[in-house]
């Protein structure tokens, strides 16, 4: 091999090496971009589920909502937000509604009840609603002062 081939051939090398790098560097630029993106719509995805807790939870307070359905709202946002926050005693009413009346039927299944399942079903929601009412509207209060104790709260 002569000094001229050697030549040509490691500056093919480091052409391509240098090539590799760069092409490296701009696929490691693209997964930041990604990562940056992704943690922003983490972000707006966690602050609109905030809002919507609060306007749910005011919304259980001032009674606009039954305490069946704000108790599910809050109770699906609040996992949505971190699963671990339905353990939290003051969060627990939300769990209880959830639990004694998930059976229920709902929507179209709802319509399509009998007058006197519908009925039953009703007199059962209204004495899950009476029976926690007071801990459910408490709890909706500690929602409240929850968010505005969240990490990066506006308020």
């Amino acid at each position: 091999m002569t000094t001229t081939t050697a030549l040509v051939l490691l500056a093919l090398g480091v052409a391509i090496i240098a090539g590799m790098g760069a092409y490296a560097f701009t696929l490691w630029r693209e997964v930041k971009r990604r990562q940056a993106m992704q943690r922003d719509e983490l972000q707006r995805a966690h602050n609109n589920c905030l809002e919507n807790l609060e306007i749910v939870a005011s919304s259980l307070l001032q009674e606009q909502v039954d305490v069946t359905e704000g108790a599910w709202r809050c109770k699906v946002l609040l996992e949505i937000l971190d699963p671990q926050l339905m353990e939290r005693p003051a969060f627990r009413p939300f769990g209880e509604v959830y639990a004694r009346t998930q059976h229920l039927h709902t929507h179209s299944a709802r319509k399509a009840l009998a007058p006197r399942d519908r009925m039953r079903e009703d007199r059962e929601r209204l004495q899950v609603e009476a029976e926690l009412r007071q801990p459910v509207l408490k709890a909706a209060a500690e929602v409240l002062e929850f968010r505005r104790n969240w990490p990066g709260s506006l308020q």
